[in-house]
């Protein structure tokens, strides 16, 4: 997600219960397959049969079959894909910056460029979202949450929430979006568009994921991670991890939390106790999915996406407790 190469001493971080993460370089977890696809590669998005992940030199998004390692098809664009991907409706949602920021869409069956709507992005790292009947996306930074129909490209409805809000992420009904430029997430029914309420988190919120009954945010502020009860909409857990800054991506699997950022490309949090268990140190990172039992991450200024076995990475984060 775009990473400012910054200079910040990593700290050794605990969890609940005062458990100290086993921080390791990066070098012990030799990837199954490492794929070039650009000058960089950025953003990840996952479906049953493929693994999609940006670039810029060129422009473009890839597909990745998880049978065979490859790279199957590139789809070339007239922008950067600079704030997410998301899929469906049959099709790859790829928010574009260029001179005027604009929504591809791609035939996930046939992997062509179908459609450029005129509904952008707000800025870079921004994120997309997509609900049982439409898209999502933060238009401006004045926070214009646009409802947008998979069918016609048309915005059908426009929600307001906090300006500096950039980033919507789908899961339980509800339209999550982080207030990067403050200190909380704020919930939208998927249905009606109506606000529902806000939760606090640590200071500017910008990815987030679901599972194990909550939706957790990535706190570049200060490197911390926020739980989320998505029935209460409250918060209930802020754990250190050490890893603040620009860029970055989170994830779910496994029992864990998955976290990347430039220089610490991996971090797991247990769900089961909210405890950082581990980290990995070193070059690389700043996006990640987890799927086809393996974890899929990113090296932004490298160009390369990387298969990492998820089953050998459990494996070695247990070994080092």
């Amino acid at each position: 997600m775009r990473p400012t190469l910054l200079k910040f001493t990593l700290l050794i971080a605990w969890g609940t219960g005062a458990v100290v993460a086993a921080t390791r370089p990066m070098s012990e977890l030799q990837p199954i397959a490492t794929i070039r696809v650009g000058a960089t590669a950025d953003w990840v998005a996952i479906s049953p049969d493929a693994v999609w992940v940006g670039s810029t030199g060129p422009d473009a998004v890839h597909r990745i079959d998880p049978k065979t390692n490859k790279r199957v098809a590139t789809v070339k664009l007239p922008g950067e894909p600079c704030a997410g991907l998301t899929m469906g409706f049959g099709s790859l949602w790829v928010p574009l910056c260029s001179h005027t920021s604009t929504l591809a869409r791609i035939d996930l069956h046939r992997n062509v460029l179908t459609a450029v709507l005129k509904t952008g992005p707000a800025g870079p790292e921004g994120g997309i979202a997509v609900s049982p009947d439409s898209v999502w996306l933060v238009v401006n930074k004045n926070g214009s949450l646009a409802r947008i129909d998979p069918d016609t490209g048309t915005v059908r409805q426009t929600i307001q929430v906090p300006p500096g809000s950039y980033n919507p992420f789908y899961s339980d009904g509800q339209i999550w979006v982080t207030h990067v430029d403050g200190a909380e997430v704020t919930s939208v029914d998927a249905k009606s568009g109506a606000l529902l309420g806000t939760a606090k988190t640590g200071p500017n919120p910008r990815f987030l994921t679901a599972g194990a009954g909550s939706v957790w945010t990535l706190n570049q502020g200060d490197g911390s991670l926020t739980r989320i009860d998505v029935r209460t909409r409250q918060t209930t857990q802020t754990i250190a991890l050490g890893t603040p800054g620009h860029g970055g991506d989170i994830s779910f699997g496994g029992g864990m939390i998955w976290t990347t950022v430039a220089k610490v490309p991996l971090s797991a949090v247990k769900v089961a106790t909210n405890e950082l268990r581990c980290q990995w140190t070193g070059p690389g990172g700043d996006s990640l999915g987890v799927g086809h039992d393996a974890i899929w991450l990113t090296d932004y200024h490298g160009g390369t996406l990387s298969r990492l076995s998820l089953e050998r990475v459990l494996d070695l984060c247990r070994q080092l407790q």
